[in-house]
């Protein structure tokens, strides 16, 4: 039976979906072609039909998860006030359900060592989505000029990660003051005359 050349271009969207979610859940090393494959409802074989690697389905996935992230990240600021959207990023970012599923948040608090790990071929992919999330989200930080909005981004960016990758080793208690603790941080600063909208 043929098929219309949309129902490809679905069946690798739904593996890349499957393969995104699992590999912000399990790591590099848990998105494992056979359990992609099997939990898309396709056979193990059909792989190589839709990508000449593993690693290219984890770029894809990965594109795929900082794709989601910088959409929801950009809704909320796009529904925030004038000079209110980069709070409006840390208040969505730093919420607890983001951190308690990894599978639907932002790939960095669960991935950054691995990818830092990767292969220099696979790593060159990965800086290029980083860039993309990186200038998807800049035009809604705090800042009077573009170098003073990247400053800003990475700021801001560098302590969520890491108060996210922190949070998800504590119990529940510790996690949400990990939290609540970056958030009324970084709420509280960039009151720098150069950080004004």
């Amino acid at each position: 039976m043929r098929y219309r050349s949309e129902h490809k271009a679905e069946i690798h969207r739904q593996i890349v979906k499957e393969a995104s979610r699992r590999v912000r859940a399990e790591g590099l090393h848990g998105a494992a072609v056979s359990t992609v494959m099997r939990d898309s409802g396709l056979t193990h074989g059909g792989f190589y039909k839709h990508f000449g690697s593993k690693d290219d389905l984890l770029v894809e996935s990965l594109r795929d998860g900082f794709a989601e992230i910088a959409s929801i990240l950009a809704r909320a600021a796009e529904q925030a006030r004038p000079g209110q959207q980069w709070k409006a990023i840390v208040k969505t970012y730093l919420r607890p359900e983001m951190c308690d599923y990894p599978e639907r948040g932002c790939p960095l608090p669960a991935l950054a060592p691995e990818l830092a790990r990767a292969d220099p071929a696979m790593k060159a992919q990965i800086v290029g989505e980083l860039v993309k999330y990186r200038d998807g989200m800049l035009p809604f930080m705090p800042g009077r000029c573009s170098a003073d909005k990247e400053r800003a981004f990475f700021a801001i960016f560098s302590t969520m990660i890491g108060a996210t990758a922190l949070s998800r080793i504590l119990p529940a208690q510790a996690r949400a003051r990990v939290l609540a603790s970056a958030r009324d941080f970084l709420l509280g600063s960039f009151d720098h005359p150069w950080s004004a909208s």
